[in-house]
């Protein structure tokens, strides 16, 4: 992996610039000079940052998809009651506003080239959502694990709808997350009576 060269801003700057890039126009229509075209710089310049377009692949889409997740969680439910308001209005504002990060980090991370870099990134993503889990616990009054679990199911379904827009597949999921946590929200407000 290349040493971080440069300044920390613009470098952020560049990352978020390519990963849009890439997602407009795919892995392989993305070249290093629309890359650098995009970022307003010279090849050379992005090559000092980054030193390859595969180390700006694997940079921007971890650093890009990690944003979207703090994006989603940001609009996580504050209270049990809250709940249903998340399911109804994410799986579509997700769709819109990230349906082609989701394809294009798809595409990067289910090719043999990057498949470690996506195994490292999904293990980042289980330390995250066990800490939105353990953060989401104390306002919905629910075990972190039972949340966790609902999240990765949850995601999924967004995910899914973002990809594919399809409309039975998310009622599907969304049904099923309900009834989940109609289950345990009577087991654990029964016990807190």
């Amino acid at each position: 992996m290349t040493q971080r060269k440069g300044h920390p801003e613009r470098r952020t700057e560049f990352l978020e610039t390519c990963f849009n890039t890439f997602c407009e126009n795919g892995l392989e229509n993305t070249g290093l000079k629309m890359l650098a075209d995009a970022c307003g710089v010279t090849n050379g310049n992005l090559v000092y940052y980054f030193e390859t377009k595969d180390n700006i692949v694997i940079q921007s889409t971890a650093y890009c998809m990690a944003k979207v997740e703090d994006d989603f969680m940001a609009k996580a439910p504050t209270s049990f009651e809250d709940i249903e308001r998340f399911l109804q209005e994410m799986p579509r504002l997700t769709a819109k506003l990230h349906g082609k990060k989701y394809r294009f980090m798809y595409q990067v991370y289910s090719s043999p080239k990057f498949h470690d870099q996506g195994k490292e990134f999904f293990r980042g993503v289980k330390i995250r959502y066990r800490r939105y889990s353990e953060l989401l616990s104390q306002k919905l009054n629910m075990p972190p694990d039972f949340i966790q679990g609902m999240i990765y199911m949850f995601v999924r379904a967004c995910v899914h709808y973002a990809m594919f827009e399809d409309e039975e597949y998310l009622e599907c999921q969304l049904n099923a997350i309900r009834l989940s946590l109609k289950a345990v929200s009577s087991t654990v407000f029964a016990k807190n009576s």
